[in-house]
């Protein structure tokens, strides 16, 4: 932690910038206030592998429903679901909900330490750090993203991610100061977020920009280097997009456990790794030609499926029928509305 010398002078710095420039965002407080915890979790959840800009409207809708984590614990599951379609890595909610009921069975308290925090369904390591110094002011350094680049640039560190972040966190850590600990974590991300940006950093205007090594030598736009990436292999499929005589369309809820568990989905064949399926009716119906092509890119693979309309009597697979105008408020993840677009602009 900053106690003295550089890392003071440093932590000095970011700070007298934060407070000028420290960005309005739903669930922050002003510099210098302690942050409600419910909020920095119910942020910090969401932000996970997520943009600042997606998640503003999500956590502003979630607060707006559920005002405190024990409003959130006593929601039914399909709704929380249902609120967080489109958000992405559905894991996180179903976490979500049953980190509030844990809290909610506690008295609604969230635990102050790292160890704590991560004893918690879907708290991590990051996680656990940026509400510890958020909204417990506890010294500790929160690194995302962000802070892996501002890192990697000011000491011009050119070992590549990941296997450069024992020594970027190791870094980071010392850089903490005793006190303003939270305001420090975020300073941290708002100098990545809007000043040390990917490309093109604003380094004439950077609090930091007198001693950055990576500036400097000239290869702060490089920082920081990245392992190459296997390529992710592609799976494919088909997808049955199954009407009534009324228009009503067929959907099923996946199986909590998994690849977007507790979504709502329309029924598709298995996803095959590396070679396309051949179309197989899952009835017998009047199948009209395939109407398009749906993908999709996950973290560790490629989608592609084909969508096929049919006309059903009754439900002839599990699931049920909706109306078409209520289907922006199920829980469908962002592959099922991209097939819902699809079947429906072509009629």
């Amino acid at each position: 932690m900053a106690e003295q010398g550089l890392e003071a002078e440093l932590s000095g710095k970011l700070l007298v910038w934060y407070d000028a420039n420290a960005r309005v965002l739903p669930w922050r407080e002003k510099p210098g206030v302690r942050a409600d915890p419910y909020r920095v979790w119910l942020s910090e959840i969401m932000l996970q592998q997520t943009t600042v800009a997606a998640v503003k409207d999500y956590f502003i809708k979630f607060i707006r429903i559920w005002p405190t984590v024990f409003d959130l614990a006593a929601a039914e599951a399909e709704d929380v679901m249902k609120a967080w379609a489109g958000l992405g890595y559905y894991a996180r909610a179903r976490n979500l909900h049953a980190c509030a009921k844990v809290i909610a069975a506690t008295g609604g308290v969230f635990p102050q330490t790292i160890v704590e925090l991560q004893k918690l369904p879907g708290i991590g390591p990051y996680t656990a750090g940026a509400i510890a110094a958020i909204a417990f002011d506890v010294p500790v350094a929160a690194v995302d993203g962000n802070v892996d680049r501002v890192v990697s640039r000011y000491y011009a560190i050119e070992e590549p991610l990941p296997a450069s972040k024992p020594r970027i966190r190791e870094l980071a850590q010392a850089l903490v100061p005793q006190k303003r600990a939270g305001d420090f974590a975020q300073a941290m991300m708002d100098l990545g977020a809007t000043i040390c940006t990917p490309k093109s950093p604003s380094c004439l205007i950077c609090p930091w920009t007198d001693e950055c090594a990576g500036r400097i030598r000239g290869i702060a736009t490089a920082l920081p280097l990245k392992a190459s990436k296997q390529k992710v292999p592609t799976r494919f499929g088909h997808v049955y997009w199954i009407e009534n005589a009324r228009g009503d369309v067929l959907v099923r809820t996946r199986s909590n456990k998994g690849l977007l568990g507790g979504m709502t989905e329309f029924p598709s064949s298995e996803w095959v790794d590396g070679k396309r399926v051949k179309f197989a009716a899952p009835f017998e119906a009047e199948w009209k030609k395939a109407i398009g092509l749906v993908e999709h890119t996950f973290t560790h693979f490629h989608l592609e499926l084909m969508v096929w309309k049919a006309v059903a009597a009754k439900p002839v697979l599990e699931g049920r029928f909706v109306k078409t105008k209520v289907l922006a408020t199920e829980a469908l993840p962002s592959l099922m509305r991209k097939v819902a677009v699809l079947a429906m602009k072509t009629g």
